[in-house]
């Protein structure tokens, strides 16, 4: 049985995107690909269990039917760092990853392993993702960032760590590479990991799309309040615009799918983000939506205008400046209902990676 564990230099590099393009384009070659995420940080519930919100994705997007427990053994909870190192149980752990790589790898021609994080995460608990994949004996791809320099530092230290602990590098995939800067940075990556003896097995262009999030992730992520619009929060954001400025000058900042942050009192901005229009003859409005802050709703008048835009408003308790920060640190991930990135992220996959290189290693 083929066993390919996806690693990365660190969190939020790519992982998840790259395992689900490699298992669904895989899945047209191989009849039966297995997936398990042995140690998984962001967690959803259930029926009553913790399970990794990766896993839940890949169930659902690419049909396999493992077990969701089984597909992410080991949840990292609030206070699971602090209760091991007070009562470490080494054993313990890795027999519930063995137990269930064995269940979800059987009859299975391949399996994908997700680790989190770098290599070396999970050390805390003596099970750091080098010492995971010697676990499982798996070979490793490792995802990084797009750049030169940085990237190429990184993949090097990660290396070493998988080499000390057995396990073969495979090679490493470079995943979000400006695509005004892509035959640069895709020549002197390969350039650069070929003298360190490792092998570049794709590099990926950065798709602004995929990291979109919509109106409703950023509702999930915080505890904004709807005030309209429940019903358009499924769309997607490509700019946020902080409105600071003078009136007069706002309309030259609104681009299609903005989404405007404002104080609840800024009449004036408001009424400027409502008259800005994509195409004058079907009134649709360039902003997605609209965070309202410091916890001010606008009067009667302003709200009925607000609610015949169509648009969903959100109401934040924050001041403007926190609630900026707080959507821009939002991390974005692809959910089963995103059908558009889906097919985006297999698309880009198959053309970008070098399948025959991964299964000959393999």
């Amino acid at each position: 049985m083929r066993k390919i564990f996806i690693a990365a230099t660190k969190q939020n590099d790519g992982k998840t995107t790259v395992s689900l393009g490699i298992i669904r384009n895989l899945q047209q070659k191989f009849g039966k690909v297995g997936f398990i995420k042995p140690i998984g940080q962001r967690y959803l519930e259930e029926e009553g269990l913790k399970i990794d919100e990766d896993s839940i994705l890949i169930e659902e997007v690419c049909g396999i039917k493992s077990g969701l427990k089984d597909m992410s053994p080991i949840a990292v909870e609030k206070g699971f760092t602090e209760k091991y190192i007070a009562k470490p149980d080494k054993k313990n752990i890795s027999k519930q990853i063995q137990d269930s790589f064995r269940r979800v790898s059987k009859k299975q021609e391949l399996v994908i392993i997700e680790g989190t994080g770098h290599a070396g995460v999970g050390s805390v608990f003596d099970h750091s993702n080098a010492s995971v994949a010697r676990l499982l004996g798996s070979k490793v791809i490792i995802i990084s960032s797009g750049g030169v320099g940085r990237p190429i530092d990184e993949i090097v230290l990660n290396k070493a760590l998988f080499e000390k602990e057995g396990v073969k590098v495979l090679g490493v995939i470079v995943n979000k590479v400006l695509p005004n800067k892509f035959d640069k940075i895709n020549r002197l990556v390969r350039k650069g990991l070929e003298r360190k003896g490792i092998e570049v097995l794709g590099v990926l262009p950065f798709d602004p799309m995929l990291a979109r999030p919509t109106i409703e992730q950023i509702l999930e992520e915080t505890d904004f309040q709807v005030l309209c619009g429940k019903e358009y929060l499924e769309r997607s954001v490509a700019k946020v615009i902080v409105a600071a400025m003078e009136p007069r000058d706002a309309a030259s900042y609104i681009s299609d799918d903005s989404l405007m942050i404002t104080p609840g009192d800024r009449q004036d901005m408001i009424m400027i983000a409502l008259n800005c229009f994509r195409d004058s003859a079907n009134k649709k409005l360039k902003i997605c939506g609209m965070v309202l802050t410091c916890g001010i709703t606008p009067d009667t008048q302003i709200m009925s205008l607000l609610t015949k835009a169509e648009i969903p408003v959100l109401l934040s308790k924050s001041d403007t400046y926190d609630v900026a920060t707080c959507v821009h640190d939002i991390t974005v991930k692809i959910r089963p209902c995103d059908t558009e990135k889906i097919d985006a992220v297999v698309k880009l996959i198959k053309e970008n990676v070098d399948f025959k290189k991964i299964l000959a290693h393999l």
